[in-house]
């Protein structure tokens, strides 16, 4: 099995993780959009509002999958915490340990922000990611989620 590379994605790496990003968004039948993805992730990265970490095959240099954090802050714990909020692994590259080496990626710069704690939601029929997070030591919560669309009024 070859060996993984995680390192956090810069301006650099933006064509190639906006394959990604844009196969992550077909993935949730979303129509491709590779012009639309690459924006969306310059900004996050211009702005610095997020951090990207790249997986890839430590020989060859290809790109195997990423993951994108998002700050957020627990008012109840008075601290900052991480959101993560995409993962992502290119199908040619599953079952090879990447999601597992971009959990720990996270984890790992979670600890060196200081940081209370990292965040997901998922899916409740996703029991394959489910049983990933279990084994990287994520809790499962019982808290329930809601969302209310809000749509630009149009000008």
């Amino acid at each position: 099995m070859p060996s993984i590379a995680i390192h956090y994605a810069s301006l650099d790496d933006l064509d190639v993780l906006a394959t990604l990003f844009n196969d992550y968004r077909v993935f949730y039948r979303q129509d491709p959009d590779l012009a639309g993805a690459r924006h969306f992730l310059h900004e996050r990265m211009r702005l610095r509002e997020s951090v990207i970490l790249l997986a890839s095959d430590a020989d060859s240099g290809e790109a195997l999958g990423f993951v994108q954090l998002y700050p957020g802050f627990s008012s109840v714990a008075a601290m900052r915490i991480w959101i993560l909020n995409d993962l992502f692994v290119s199908a040619n590259a599953r079952r090879r340990g990447v999601a597992r080496a971009l959990l720990q990626g996270a984890r790992d710069h979670a600890r060196a922000t200081g940081v209370s704690r990292l965040i997901l939601e998922t899916n409740t029929d996703n029991q394959a990611a489910q049983t990933l997070y279990e084994s990287e030591g994520w809790e499962r919560e019982d808290n329930l989620h809601y969302r209310l669309p809000v749509r630009c009024a149009s000008s």
